[in-house]
């Protein structure tokens, strides 16, 4: 058996011209649903990241800002623009890029985002919307995109076991709760868990988000099972890499996603799904508010 690959560059110019003729209907009406970028120091990773974003936003026809500070910014100086695009009109979507220089705490700042405006699904309302299976919140992008992928393959969500390797805020934890909104059965597994390879092995659908390169091993796998490789990690011979052995684990998988080229592009396209939904959120209630009352 040689696996399905999964080819996340498709898939999100599928799913951006989707949201291309949402934003376009709203430009039709007056609006152009607009992205701000807030990005800190000199992060190479980072800028490439925020670079993507706003070729991703062109393509549909969005307006993006970035706002760039410098590594040792105050975080009162962040805080404050932060509120003026809270206030900015023309603005549907906020996001902060991370990682942050270590003397910003990411909570306080990313607290400050108007939860209107939070298109990258990290404000504490939107994380506890999806522990109570709210509807309508923004979902982090890369969980999202993860789910995006298998809805489009038609891959079964229901009555599945679901291994997510990986505990972060960003992926981990909200992709167990997206899944199991899904009535999946989710197991979340992190660097404490023992003897992983007997979770993981398993999962009909495993997700991996731990960092660590070819973590996920071939004879840990299922087979035909679904692997998405969340992981990115840069080699010493400057190649990327994912957190599974592609190579291998293609062999027993049903479905897999590459490293470069699986995720990734699904995260981005996520964002500007999240920010046209923003605007046409803030559309609708500008709307109700200029309804003429009757009496």
């Amino acid at each position: 058996m040689t696996a399905k690959i999964i080819d996340g560059n498709a898939v999100a110019r599928h799913v951006r011209q989707e949201w291309k003729k949402r934003a376009d209907a709203l430009r039709a009406d007056g609006v152009i649903p607009g992205l701000a970028v807030i990005i800190i120091g000199d992060n190479p990773a980072s800028k490439v990241y925020v670079r993507n974003k706003v070729r991703a936003c062109a393509e549909v026809g969005l307006h993006s800002e970035v706002h760039e500070f410098p590594a040792a910014v105050d975080p009162d100086e962040v805080i404050r623009r932060i509120q003026e695009l809270n206030r900015n009109a023309a603005i549907h979507g906020i996001l902060v890029q991370l990682p942050l220089p270590p003397h910003l705490e990411s909570r306080k700042l990313l607290g400050e985002i108007d939860v209107d405006k939070d298109v990258d699904g990290f404000h504490l309302y939107n994380v506890g919307g999806l522990v109570v299976g709210e509807n309508n919140i923004f979902p982090p992008c890369t969980p999202y995109g993860v789910q995006r992928l298998l809805e489009y393959e038609g891959i079964p969500i229901e009555g599945q076991n679901v291994v997510v390797v990986g505990a972060s805020n960003i992926v981990g934890k909200p992709m167990g709760l997206m899944l199991m909104a899904k009535e999946a059965t989710v197991s979340i597994c992190h660097i404490k868990t023992r003897d992983l390879a007997q979770y993981t092995i398993l999962a009909d659908i495993l997700v991996v988000a731990a960092g660590c390169p070819n973590l996920i091993t071939a004879p840990m796998v299922k087979r035909g099972a679904v692997v998405i490789d969340v992981g990115i990690n840069r080699l010493p011979d400057g190649r990327l890499a994912g957190d599974v052995d592609f190579e291998r684990v293609k062999e027993k998988a049903g479905y897999i996603t590459p490293v470069p080229g699986g995720v990734g592009p699904m995260t981005v396209t996520m964002l500007i799904c999240n920010t046209v939904a923003a605007a046409e959120r803030n559309a609708a209630k500008n709307a109700e508010n200029k309804s003429p009352v009757t009496i």
